[in-house]
């Protein structure tokens, strides 16, 4: 009645079996443009509180799988949320509203990367549109068994991207400040 499924070990094999070749062509720096993702959802009843306004938490689910599709488009591997930055909730979204999140790579570090996601809310009966919330969040790139992968570089070719780029090693800096506060903190 059950058919036996391979090991995910034999469907998704270690990097370390890849020939030279496979690791170049994914180690390869990429432009931002490869990473960009969009994810639309329409909010329905069970997405909302007894407002019918669209539930925080679930807002943050999106936002975290359209941040962690950029990740994975940029360096071609698993990814995990290792943070995300502060969060604020700009106007409400209601039952029936399209929410759209948009995502790219902002900045990449040896094993880990920035990525922003933007989101917007579209209230297509009204033809109106307004931003929703913007996020930052880090993903850190793993193997099949959970270690760090080296993720390849981000080349930003816009001005936008650029910038983004930029603001970036600040906030990480910034994180690197903030980390360092709340170990000591701890001592």
């Amino acid at each position: 009645m059950y058919k036996h499924f391979a090991p995910a070990r034999a469907l998704f094999p270690s990097n370390n079996l890849m020939v030279d070749d496979d690791k170049a062509r994914l180690n390869r720096p990429r432009p931002v443009r490869e990473s960009t993702s969009e994810m639309t959802e329409i909010v329905l009843p069970n997405d909302a509180n007894p407002l019918d306004s669209l539930l925080g938490g679930r807002l943050m689910h999106w936002i975290d799988m359209a941040g962690a599709m950029a990740a994975h488009r940029h360096s071609r591997a698993y990814v995990v949320t290792a943070s995300i930055d502060h969060l604020d909730f700009l106007v409400p979204v209601r039952v029936g509203d399209f929410v759209i999140l948009r995502s790219s790579v902002n900045r990449v570090y040896r094993t880990s990367m920035e990525v922003g996601v933007k989101v917007w809310v579209e209230n297509y009966r009204a033809e109106q549109s307004h931003h929703v919330s913007s996020a930052y969040l880090t993903f850190v790139a793993v193997d099949a068994a959970g270690n760090r992968m080296a993720v390849p570089p981000v080349i930003p070719e816009t001005a936008e991207e650029k910038r983004r780029y930029e603001d970036a090693a600040h906030r990480w800096e910034l994180r690197r400040k903030e980390s360092a506060r709340r170990i000591e903190g701890r001592s």
